[in-house]
């Protein structure tokens, strides 16, 4: 759309800009819990003129050791450009809790309960998945937490019967808008008392910890991707690992934008007759 000239004002034509927007994954909990959800993965287009605000999210805090109490993972930071916001993804939840809502949610938490049960995931945003269910029981072996939800995915639930393993995370979406298809926004894996930690989902999950008080991974810098609960364990000192930041990348066409301070990024880049802006942290006016 041109709009017009009027009152001495030159004419100005809105650019439009294809935009991959990923927030900070969350965090897993710190021992038999569940994996950290991806940051909610927002792709589209948009028309801009002027400054804008462009935020790239941090990942949450994985649960920290405490040998006397559970501790809930911290969910992610949004990440915005222009109109368009993609909520943090949820922290996992602690020993017999829910995991925590956000742009893909936290696996529910495992623990010890009089009969075989469940734990719920957390609700996701849009650009995001819901994350699995815990497992818990009066057996140590029925006892494991649920995987983060991904960007394509819901994270796994728990395993039942035998040994819990902790559920995988969900998988994350690939995209090629920096001229490579790129894998980003997968779930972070549960923790297990007796079995194996849930596998991190594809697109930098971190993994999470099985039996013998093995600590949750971190998500991957840069690709939303969320934390891995720690295992459980005795004196409790495990920690889950910390969610991945998230991510802004800007397609378009024709002259590049001012970035104002307070951002840092790489390009821009020729990609396939566009220009490319990669931001990977810090917050800041681009002026269009």
């Amino acid at each position: 759309m041109i709009i017009a000239a009027r009152a001495g004002i030159a004419p100005f034509t809105p650019k439009e800009v294809e935009y991959l927007v990923i927030a900070g994954g969350g965090g897993g909990a710190n021992w038999l819990g569940g994996g950290g959800g991806a940051g909610a993965y927002r792709t589209g287009t948009l028309a801009v003129e002027g400054a804008v605000t462009v935020t790239v999210g941090a990942g949450g805090n994985g649960g920290p050791s405490n040998p006397s109490a559970a501790e809930t993972g911290s969910k992610g930071n949004d990440s915005v450009f222009s109109t368009i916001t993609s909520e943090g993804g949820g922290g996992g939840g602690k020993f017999l809790t829910a995991g925590l809502n956000g742009g893909s949610g936290g696996g529910g938490g495992g623990g010890t309960t009089p009969s075989a049960g469940s734990t719920n995931g957390g609700t996701a945003s849009t650009g995001g998945n819901a994350g699995g269910q815990g497992r818990t029981g009066p057996l140590t072996t029925d006892q494991a937490g649920g995987g983060g939800g991904g960007a394509s995915a819901v994270g796994n639930n728990a395993t039942a019967g035998g040994t819990a393993n902790g559920g995988a995370g969900g998988a994350g979406s690939a995209s090629s808008i920096t001229g490579t298809s790129v894998t980003r926004g997968g779930g972070g894996g549960g923790g297990s008392r007796t079995g194996s930690g849930g596998a991190g989902g594809s697109g930098g999950g971190g993994a999470g910890g099985g039996a013998g008080n093995n600590s949750g991974t971190n998500g991957v810098t840069n690709t939303g991707g969320g934390g891995g609960s720690g295992g459980y364990g005795s004196p409790f000192t495990s920690t889950g690992g910390n969610g991945g930041s998230g991510l802004v990348v800007l397609s378009y066409s024709g002259a590049d934008p001012t970035i104002g301070a307070g951002l840092t990024y790489t390009g821009p880049t020729d990609v396939s007759g566009k220009r490319v802006i990669t931001f990977t942290q810090g917050t800041g006016t681009v002026t269009f």
